[in-house]
């Protein structure tokens, strides 16, 4: 089992070739529907409050139910990034549907090696690992997926632009895999309808491990990135989306700074957040 987990599986490439021939029409629809309604609004206050941020980037918001796109800085909303730590939500579905994982709270082994964030210096679950963002747990995931079955599931799922070079554990990091605030919120319409090549049960599990907040009336689900690149290019995502109201609203905020102070890795959130207590989305956090 270890075998097959750690290289490329023959008949498991050709039951996943027969899949890409039954979903490709559903996916590329699906795709094809959200582009064609991309005409995103701009949105005064919700560029009032990145520019009050003090960094550049966009916050993109996807209602559901009235296939509204929305935005400040709308212009930035097609900006290719390293998805950094938001590919997590990738590689889960990955690693469960090729089955180096099983469940949530399967134990991922600690690697012993001594890092600076100490809560990702133990054995970790799928959950706890997703939780904590830890690249370790993860990068230990994709090197038994292998580069083979994740190149299938990247291009099946139409992952944004699907380039894996830069090493198999470094490809979202600083490798060549680029993703957009659109393409974000498209996979993630798409995982939120199950219109993903994963098992059902593999979603749930994702869906599951993403839930941030949950109260009477709404649920948060939801993954924060981080990428810090050449000359100290940091690049901050928060995208996830909110149930509420028997409809959805899918965001993705896209930052970018040079040399950033302390405050960018906070400003991915709390500036989402601001936006979405706009729009009545989310309560507005206290002061």
């Amino acid at each position: 089992m270890r075998i097959l987990n750690r290289f490329f599986d023959p008949v498991w490439s050709l039951l996943m070739l027969r899949r890409v021939c039954f979903t490709a029409f559903i996916l590329l629809s699906a795709a094809s529907l959200l582009h064609a309604q991309a005409e995103v609004e701009e949105l005064p206050a919700a560029r009032a409050v990145l520019d009050a941020s003090g960094f550049k980037g966009t916050t993109l918001i996807y209602d559901l139910n009235n296939q509204r796109w929305m935005a400040g800085h709308a212009e930035l909303v097609d900006t290719a990034a390293l998805p950094a730590s938001t590919f997590k939500l990738f590689s889960s579905l990955v690693a469960l549907e090729t089955r180096v994982i099983h469940a949530a709270d399967e134990i991922i082994p600690w690697d012993g090696v001594t890092r600076n964030r100490t809560e990702t210096n133990t054995d970790l679950s799928l959950r706890d690992a997703f939780r904590v963002s830890s690249v370790a747990h993860y990068q230990h995931l994709v090197r038994e997926i292998g580069s083979g079955r994740m190149g299938v599931l990247l291009r099946e799922a139409g992952y944004g632009n699907m380039h894996m070079d830069g090493g198999l554990e470094t490809f979202w990091l600083s490798g060549d895999l680029r993703i957009t605030p659109r393409q974000q919120i498209e996979f993630l319409v798409r995982l939120y309808n199950n219109d993903v090549p994963f098992r059902p049960e593999v979603v749930r599990i994702v869906k599951d491990i993403a839930l941030m907040e949950e109260t009477d009336t709404y649920k948060l689900r939801a993954k924060t990135g981080l990428a810090v690149v050449g000359d100290a290019e940091n690049t901050g995502w928060w995208v996830g989306w909110v149930e509420k109201d028997n409809n959805a609203y899918f965001f993705a905020t896209l930052l970018m700074a040079k040399n950033p102070d302390e405050t960018f890795i906070p400003k991915r959130i709390a500036t989402t957040r601001e936006i979405l207590s706009q729009l009545n989305i989310l309560p507005a956090e206290p002061k």
